[in-house]
């Protein structure tokens, strides 16, 4: 059996990509020599002339893409840290997500943006950020967050053929922390699909990235203890999968839902605002998130560190008090 962290799976996606389609090709800072986690290592020998270095240029890095995708080629573009996204952030806005509305469906673009992002490495307010609520909120991309290796391995193949630009986002905590056996494991192949990766009749959890993982380590704690719940790995965060949300949801009757994003604002708003739109009548507790504080970034120190990010712990202390509700 092939066992993979998410970073070999990352790399054995870009490989199969490369070697899949010639017009594609990956952009982007230090990519040329493996990048700053090493993601595209040894992928230069193996498909030269295909992995461009970039300047130190969000805009133009995202920018480039959108004029390559446009003329037929499938850019794979790599923006180093999820933090530094956001001077690219009118290219998303203007450009990219209204590429197809504005052409009223006849021009495509074919473009996937990897970026790791995410806490729990101590990289400090520079180096950890979730961003996703900012681009959830463009109709037109797609927001892929997946949480195992062979999900990741999947979904980036699904993101390159997609026709349409998709963000695809990479938990650097995860990176060689999560392991997997590849070879039969489950697989989603579709963006827009989400999984019950664990399922209990007391509460449902929705998470993703790290935050699934946390989920599911809490799961067990529980169950334990008499609590048994089910964990929904959302997978893609736009498009939603509504149905799968909403079922969980009825079926249980109490919902926690856990993102390392700050609250106010944060991505699990929609969700609780979609449950409680659709299927208000079947809850038997008010809609409970878990998130990070609202204060402006990721502390430094270990410790603030440690308060600031969700964790097991947090998630189980959370889950018993709406299981008693």
């Amino acid at each position: 059996m092939a066992v993979m962290t998410v970073l070999e799976a990352v790399r054995t996606a870009l490989g199969e990509a490369l070697d899949a389609d010639a017009r594609t090709f990956i952009l982007g800072e230090d990519v040329e020599t493996g990048g700053v986690f090493r993601a595209t290592e040894g992928l230069k020998a193996r498909f030269p002339g295909r992995l461009i270095d970039t300047p130190l240029a969000e805009s133009s890095i995202v920018g480039v893409s959108i004029g390559a995708a446009h003329y037929g080629m499938r850019p794979i573009a790599e923006i180093q840290f999820a933090d530094f996204i956001h001077s690219a952030f009118d290219q998303f806005v203007s450009e990219a997500s209204r590429w197809s509305y504005r052409t009223r469906g006849e021009s495509s673009l074919p473009m996937v943006v990897r970026t790791p992002w995410g806490g729990g490495v101590h990289g400090g307010q520079h180096h950890s950020q979730s961003i996703e609520a900012y681009y959830t909120h463009l109709p037109g991309l797609k927001v892929v967050a997946p949480s195992f290796p062979a999900d990741y391995r999947s979904l980036l193949r699904a993101s390159v053929d997609d026709p349409n630009p998709v963000l695809f986002l990479e938990h650097k905590r995860t990176y060689r922390l999560i392991r997997q056996e590849i070879d039969g494991a489950a697989a989603e192949t579709v963006i827009g699909r989400s999984r019950v990766t664990r399922r209990g009749g007391d509460l449902t959890i929705y998470a993703y990235g790290l935050m699934l993982h946390e989920s599911l380590a809490a799961a067990e704690s529980l169950s334990a203890e008499g609590i048994e719940c089910t964990v929904v790995d959302l997978l893609t965060l736009l498009p939603l999968d509504v149905e799968t949300i909403l079922e969980t949801a009825r079926n249980t009757g109490k919902v926690l839902i856990v993102h390392e994003d700050t609250l106010t604002g944060g991505f699990g708003g929609e969700i609780a605002a979609l449950i409680a739109e659709h299927a208000f009548e079947y809850l038997d507790a008010p809609v409970r998130r878990l998130a990070a504080p609202d204060i402006p970034a990721m502390p430094y120190a270990h410790a603030m560190e440690a308060f600031f990010m969700p964790d097991r712990d947090k998630i189980a202390t959370a889950a018993r008090e709406l299981a008693a509700y």
